[in-house]
């Protein structure tokens, strides 16, 4: 109705009433209007702005923590013979002092069998002459003398028809069924198809087979502990470590030297395999210099989120607390050291510039790293502790905590923002209803007076039409 009473506004009095009611109606509402949309632009820039901080904070600790959690700054295990032994420090596992000699006698392996060559997609069974088809599979382990004897691991496998007893259809049989111990392969040659069966590594992996059903199937699948079918047999990897002999049931072996897994590639007995340990000072150096790095490009997004004149977490308090928790970095004891060795970022050579960006002091850091390097490498190394003495990366984790806290922190600010911008959006909608009410009652307002005035329009011209017609009789 409004529309339709607008388009003929002005007709009686010439004048564009719709235009004047837009214009009275913006005049009255601009302010307020205004005041809003600045309102609105500084919520939406402080939010984008403390969004970025979170990221950047988030960033910057998981990508230190990963990059401690890789292990390449921790000191690295060395062989001398890595086609013997090779070794390598486990993560999370500092290697103190690594000065031992290996000789491997005798590598882990695996029990193999393999059957003679089969027809393909033939049937091993026969149901109707000889019985259903099973198997039973029985691991050995050898006792306290030493001498093998089965355990307690069987598994029974019985074979629905003789459609599974062909060579693939066993071997797919034995694979699906849990805990069998044994992977089920097929080997194809010019005579057929063999059936292998592999158990893991050492010598409580060795196993035989009983088979019942027809002689041809029996005769296939049934392993005894000295059957032809048996291609390798199952023993422990013999080694000594200094001297001491030991044997365990893989050739990957993390539990005889602290803090390094030893992978044992060829047997050489007699020859003595020396094991030594590398700080890995470049990595370091570099780590140090890559913190400094990141850290300056984080705390610029900081400073000039907290710039007094254009920073538009200017007056924000956890922004402000960001700032400073960054600042007090390289002061945090890392290691909790009591022995004299370096703790903090600025005993490596980390100082802090007037403008609140990180330096490194390049001589420092080379002499400390070269001098005191399990002390820096302490600092880079997570124990699990997860506190500000469990080295720069759980430091920096527990200040990402707290300055992307929900409950006080960018966390808590970003929450606050946005309710803030809800509200607006709340208050643009009612300014919103209240302009449109405004239009309307102007509109019917002119339009009343824009009647009157066609009613006095019609009265003038038929006055000055009857004056002109007296006028003209006489």
């Amino acid at each position: 109705m409004v529309e339709s009473i607008a388009k003929t506004l002005g007709t009686g009095s010439g004048i564009d009433v719709s235009a004047l009611v837009t214009g009275l109606v913006s005049a009255q509402f601009a302010g307020k209007t205004k005041q809003i949309e600045t309102r609105n632009d500084a919520l939406t820039a402080q939010i984008s702005s403390v969004a970025e901080l979170k990221s950047g904070m988030t960033q910057f600790s998981t990508a230190l923590a990963s990059l401690v959690k890789g292990g390449t700054l921790a000191t690295q295990a060395t062989s001398s013979n890595p086609a013997v032994v090779k070794a390598t420090a486990i993560g999370g596992k500092p290697v103190t002092s690594l000065s031992n000699a290996v000789e491997v006698q005798q590598l882990a392996s695996a029990q193999v069998t393999a059957t003679e060559p089969l027809t393909t997609g033939v049937p091993l069974g026969d149901a109707t002459a000889s019985g259903p088809s099973s198997i039973r599979i029985q691991f050995f382990a050898p006792d306290a003398d030493g001498v093998l004897r089965p355990d307690s691991r069987a598994t029974d496998i019985a074979f629905a028809s003789d459609a599974e007893t062909t060579p693939s259809a066993i071997a797919a049989k034995i694979n699906a069924t849990p805990n069998t111990g044994l992977t089920a392969s097929i080997v194809t040659d010019r005579g057929g198809e063999r059936l292998v069966l592999k158990s893991a590594t050492g010598i409580d992996q060795t196993f035989t087979i009983a088979a019942q059903g027809s002689p041809g199937f029996v005769d296939a699948m049934q392993v005894s502990r000295t059957d032809a079918k048996i291609r390798a047999t199952a023993g422990d990897a013999l080694l000594s470590v200094d001297g001491v002999a030991v044997s365990r049931s893989t050739n990957s072996i993390a539990d005889l030297i602290p803090g390094v897994r030893l992978d044992l590639q060829s047997a050489a007995p007699g020859v003595r395999v020396a094991l030594g340990a590398t700080p890995a000072t470049s990595a370091l150096t570099q780590a140090v210099n890559d913190v400094v790095t990141t850290y300056n490009e984080l705390y610029k997004l900081v400073q000039a989120a907290t710039d007094p004149v254009t920073g538009k977490l200017a007056r924000d308090p956890a922004a402000q607390d960001m700032k400073r928790q960054l600042r007090n970095l390289t002061l945090i004891d890392l290691t909790g050291a009591t022995d004299g060795s370096p703790r903090t970022l600025s005993e490596l050579g980390v100082t802090t510039n007037r403008d609140g960006s990180l330096s490194v002091d390049s001589k420092r850091l080379a002499s400390v790293v070269a001098s005191s390097p399990a002390a820096v490498e302490a600092m880079f190394t997570d124990r699990g502790v997860r506190s500000t003495k469990d080295g720069l990366a759980s430091a920096l984790n527990a200040v990402s905590a707290t300055v992307t806290s929900f409950a006080f922190g960018l966390g808590a600010a970003q929450t606050r923002y946005s309710k803030a911008q809800s509200a607006l959006t709340a208050e643009r909608t009612k300014l919103t209803d209240a302009q449109e009410k405004a239009t309307t009652r102007l509109t019917q307002q002119y339009a009343t007076m824009d009647s009157r005035v066609a009613a006095y329009k019609a009265t003038q011209s038929m006055l000055t039409n009857q004056i002109a017609a007296w006028n003209k009789s006489s």
